[in-house]
């Protein structure tokens, strides 16, 4: 994700340790994760959650994908990287030795335990890696909130970021990809954030990419904000304004004092009140008193300072637009 730069010692390092965990090369890797983040959730990300928690896990890498609906994406930047091109054309020589026979010979060398390194440090390892790996592809894509954008399914948990080392923060990861951090936090669980920071200090990486937090907090607030309207749907709030029919103030006169409806004008609209009035906390008389009038200023200050609730509940009642008399 081009999140820091590391420098050529580092690098190297990096290509073998993640050659042991046999996921295959950094070219490879780079390219699936670039087409994961680009078609996120459709039929060209390699690992949809939509098709399966199980086919995110491991599924996409076991089972024949169609090579025409594979995500396309820019690697020239991997293609005219050394390390990666020396890592990918003798990748089959570098992992095996990084991923068993380097593992299995420390026990076996130091303490003469082959076998437990053959099992433990080899098979178990990969194992565990494997699976610690492709959560990030299956359980942050299930298991969370969406507190940053909720168009695609990455999302944000504990127990995710607990098991991949602070992937777990993966709502806030698809939205800024390039910072090199998912936790943001300083309480949030993300040791990587810290190992990549500790690298810096030593001279061994630069570039760190954050993004600053007032866009952060812009994200978040919208993300707040749609969340927000899609709850307020589940809720009566009354006519919109801008499709009530429209009443003239002769009208509301004649409804009020000739078919003596209760209505109540007030900040241009009108309100049927005739059900509610006996509702009334301040009493019956007191809404009478507005019935054909303007009640505007009786309603906000003038009699009394009404409640978020009565205005709300004032929504509810709307029956007309106000033509200006």
């Amino acid at each position: 994700n081009t999140s820091y730069k590391a420098s050529r010692p580092l690098q190297i390092v990096l290509a073998l340790i993640g050659a042991g965990a046999f996921e295959g090369s950094i070219r490879w890797w780079a390219r699936k994760h670039r087409a994961h983040h680009r078609y996120t959730d459709t039929v060209k990300d390699p690992y949809s959650v939509h098709k399966g928690l199980l086919y995110a896990h491991i599924g996409w890498l076991v089972m024949r994908q169609d090579p025409k609906r594979a995500g396309r994406t820019d690697t020239p930047d991997l293609d005219l990287d050394p390390v990666v091109v020396w890592q990918n054309s003798y990748f089959l020589w570098i992992a095996p030795v990084m991923a068993l026979l380097l593992p299995i010979s420390v026990p076996g060398v130091l303490w003469g335990d082959w076998k437990g390194g053959f099992v433990y440090a080899g098979l178990l390892r990969m194992a565990y890696i494997h699976n610690v790996t492709f959560c990030v592809n299956s359980l942050a894509h299930y298991l969370g909130e969406q507190p940053i954008d909720g168009r695609n399914s990455p999302r944000d948990h504990l127990l995710t970021a607990m098991i991949t080392l602070g992937e777990g923060y993966h709502n806030y990861h698809h939205a800024f990809p390039s910072d090199y951090r998912n936790g943001i936090k300083w309480w949030q669980w993300d040791p990587t954030k810290w190992v990549i920071w500790t690298w810096k200090q030593l001279g061994l990486a630069s570039e760190l990419q954050r993004f600053d937090d007032p866009d952060i907090e812009k994200c978040r607030l919208r993300q707040q904000q749609i969340v927000l309207n899609q709850e307020k749907e589940h809720f009566d709030w009354g006519v919109p304004i801008d499709i009530l029919p429209v009443m003239s103030w002769d009208d509301y006169q004649e409804q009020t004092s000739v078919r003596k409806k209760s209505l109540v004008a007030i900040s241009g609209v009108v309100h049927d009140v005739g059900e509610f009035m006996e509702k009334h906390p301040g009493g019956i008389n007191m809404i009478k008193s507005g019935i054909g009038k303007d009640a505007t200023s009786m309603f906000k200050g003038g009699v009394y300072d009404h409640s978020g609730y009565a205005h709300d509940k004032l929504a509810t009642l709307r029956v007309a637009g106000l033509r200006t008399r």
